[in-house]
């Protein structure tokens, strides 16, 4: 198998070896095997999905019952909680602007929560037997990725150029500073009419979705143990400490030191992404 390169979860695999926790990340997948931690409420701008390889895993969507199954998925910006008996779980996120969502497969449009798809849990472990095995999967093409995990390559959104050239700059720096009304400047758009096509063409608000890949961005500092929480949080484009761990817990549920104590025997495979 091979996978991708560059610029999402605090998740997870089921196996209890420090040596099989991996992250690959780009711009717009995710593949997390790690620990869990605490199944307090987390709120991602992805499409998430949790594979237990050993044993059920447990999903309570926006405050609901309790679901017990082995692969569930979680709609964009939807609260909900992840539980696993072996600590450890495998986490795909699928940013949604990425894909064309009418044309995905069905189980991964339906509504949050327990899905019918076993044939997932086998590509899973392949893919990630390939990333344990292979340092040079940084450099093979996304749709790659989409081919071993999903059996295809997911169909790609039509978005509106000027709202693309925006998401483009925010996925690419989403430590940046610009306001909505810079960018709907840039792309000489009036500042109402700007929110307004940015939420009909991207399916979230101009606020959620650079609050979301902010948080994103955290990923690509999770094995860096030589800065402090709060360097993290200035790089990343956050006023302060405080701001930053407020931001952080609605986003993934946990501490931002928790996330990175987690973190301390993960590999990473990807690369940030430069400004532009």
């Amino acid at each position: 198998m091979r996978i991708d390169q560059n610029c999402m979860g605090a998740i997870a695999m089921c196996s209890s070896r420090s040596a099989e926790r991996v992250m690959w990340i780009n711009q717009d997948r995710v593949f997390y095997a790690g620990l869990l931690g605490a199944p307090s409420a987390r709120n991602f701008g992805s499409i998430s999905l949790y594979v237990a390889l050993e044993g059920p895993v447990r999903i309570s969507v926006n405050g609901g019952e309790w679901e017990t199954g082995r692969v569930a998925v979680v709609q964009p910006y939807i609260s909900h909680r992840v539980a696993c008996d072996a600590r450890h779980i495998v986490s795909i996120h699928i940013e949604p602007e990425s894909v064309d969502s009418a044309r995905l497969p069905a189980w991964l449009r339906q509504a949050s929560g327990l899905v019918a798809a076993e044939d997932l849990l086998e590509r899973v472990r392949s893919c990630h037997a390939s990333l344990l095995r292979d340092e040079h999967l940084v450099d093979a093409p996304m749709f790659e990725f989409d081919d071993q995990m999903f059996g295809q390559r997911l169909p790609a959104r039509s978005v509106d150029p000027r709202i693309a050239h925006v998401l483009d700059r925010i996925c690419r720096d989403p430590a940046g500073q610009a306001l909505a009304q810079e960018y709907a400047e840039q792309v000489h758009l009036s500042f109402s009419r700007f929110l307004h096509l940015f939420k009909s063409e991207v399916g979230a608000s101009f606020r959620s979705f650079r609050t979301w890949k902010r948080a994103r961005g955290l990923l690509h500092y999770v094995v860096d143990q030589n800065c402090t929480l709060t360097d993290v949080a200035l790089e990343a484009g956050y006023p302060d400490s405080t701001h930053f761990s407020h931001s952080i817990r609605q986003v993934y549920g946990l501490k931002p030191k928790d996330i990175f104590a987690g973190s301390r025997k993960l590999r990473v495979i990807g690369s940030r992404l430069a400004p532009v």
